[in-house]
């Protein structure tokens, strides 16, 4: 019987009958785990007896539990949990790509993947092309080489959506390879693998895990496609902690409850800044203003906690609202039940002049909030306050 996502948070992919006898998973420190006899360990390796890995690198009991509570959340036949989503989307590339092949990834997907394609991958013949974040952009830049496309829906910061159905019916007859990065959306929300796309990507450090305790990320898809990158995560080895795969787990028994909230809170939230006299525009997938909002209501069940919005000025008066609210704390990062609020320009492109900043689609009156758990209307009343100061 197929379950509903509130009962595969708390139950999925967890086996009813645990060690001792005990309601909630263990933590399994173990770094390695012992044979009966040599008998025993020639078979394992014959494939003819089932067992827990030998090593610690190549699996742990409660990352195993972990992977396959995440596996259920999206569809998917496996998953691969990592260390944070970075090592999840750099373990998944180095196990895809080789030199000669070209990757397709759009210009506003995360900052440090498209670094790792540009900078990385590049040194070892991989080439690449950036292209808009659209199905018509991504077939405009896709070569006779092109093995992978990546993206994100929604985007950061400006949570542009992708239309997923025909993004998989243009890349499946061609032979190339889709990820997704949901991060954004959760499976609460979007599911990437039931529209056909090949893999999709989370940091669990975000809504996932959903309380600002622990990092880690994970791959989720086909078995095959699973199994090829676990046996570079073997190599590469950047593994989640047994500690934070049994975090990730307790998180995830209240994500269905906490997201319900998170699109409750950031829809009337979105909707208070887009008639507010000092804001100038809001990006929000739910506001019919928002020109990915067709493809959103399409394919998502809701729109999420992170709201960008450009106030009317500069980076000053901009500075001036984020240190004027009283509840949001100033930090980056997202989901997690304390709202936060940044201004991109200075969080993640610091190191650039505003000329480079505007190339980059960066505004200087641009700020990002990710609504928490907070009451709304306390929020919405704060935000009001901070940003009549300018």
């Amino acid at each position: 019987m197929a379950r509903k996502i509130d009962t595969l948070a708390v139950h999925g992919g967890e086996p009813r009958d645990k060690a001792h006898d005990s309601l909630v998973n263990p933590i399994v420190l173990a770094t390695a785990y012992p044979f009966d006899d040599t008998d025993e360990l020639h078979r394992y390796f014959r494939g003819e007896h089932q067992r827990g890995e030998e090593y610690a690198r190549y699996g742990n009991p409660t990352q195993e539990v972990a992977e396959a509570k995440l596996a259920s959340l999206d569809g998917g036949e496996a998953a691969l949990l990592t260390s944070t989503g970075m090592s999840a989307i750099v373990t998944s590339l180095l196990a895809m790509v080789k030199p000669g092949l070209h990757i397709v990834i759009t210009a506003d997907s995360y900052r440090k993947t498209r670094v790792f394609v540009r900078e990385f991958l590049a040194k070892f013949g991989v080439e690449h092309t950036t292209c808009e974040p659209s199905v018509e952009g991504i077939a405009a830049a896709v070569k006779p080489t092109t093995k992978l496309i990546i993206t994100e829906s929604p985007t950061n910061p400006y949570l542009n959506c992708i239309d997923l159905e025909a993004l998989a019916a243009f890349a499946r007859p061609r032979r190339i390879k889709t990820m997704i990065d949901a991060t954004l959306a959760t499976p609460y929300n979007l599911r990437p693998l039931a529209h056909g796309i090949d893999l999709v990507v989370h940091s669990c450090t975000k809504y996932l895990g959903g309380h600002n305790d622990l990092m880690a990320g994970v791959v989720i898809g086909s078995k095959a496609l699973i199994d090829a990158i676990r046996d570079h995560q073997g190599m590469l080895g950047a593994l989640c902690s047994p500690f934070n795969a049994y975090m990730l787990i307790r998180g995830l028994k209240t994500f269905a409850v906490r997201m319900r909230q998170h699109n409750a809170s950031g829809l009337a939230i979105a909707r208070f800044l887009a008639a507010h006299p000092k804001v100038e525009q809001v990006w929000y997938p739910g506001l019919p203003s928002h020109p990915a909002h067709a493809i959103a209501a399409k394919q998502m069940a809701g729109f999420g906690g992170l709201i960008s919005f450009a106030i009317r000025g500069g980076l000053l008066e901009g500075s001036k609202v984020v240190d004027a609210v009283e509840i949001p704390y100033l930090a980056p990062s997202l989901g997690g039940p304390e709202s936060l609020i940044e201004q991109p320009a200075l969080m993640s492109y610091y190191d650039k002049t505003p000329d480079e900043r505007a190339a980059l689609g960066i505004r200087e009156n641009l700020i990002r909030m990710s609504v928490g758990l907070e009451d709304v209307d306390d929020l919405i009343g704060d935000l009001d306050q901070a940003l009549n100061r300018i």
